[in-house]
């Protein structure tokens, strides 16, 4: 037997596999937006910024640098 869809122009009501179909797809599409590369939005071309200075090399043992390793000495 089949399902009676109702009186003309009413929706016919959702069953659970539609439902569930529904939800797989829609996690589906949420996981693929997600590994999906992210690109910075584009600015206008603007004069650079000047930088502050940083001594070469990178890492810097200021006093602040220090003081920690006294405290987290073991």
């Amino acid at each position: 037997m089949s399902k009676q869809l109702g009186a003309p122009g009413q929706a016919a009501p959702l069953s659970r596999r539609t439902v569930f179909a529904g939800a797989g797809t829609a996690g589906a599409l949420v996981a693929a937006a997600a590994l999906l590369p992210r690109t910075p939005p584009v600015v206008a071309a603007a004069a650079p910024a000047a930088a502050p200075k940083v001594a070469e090399g990178g890492y810097q043992l200021s006093e602040h640098v220090q003081h920690y390793y006294r405290t987290a000495r073991v």
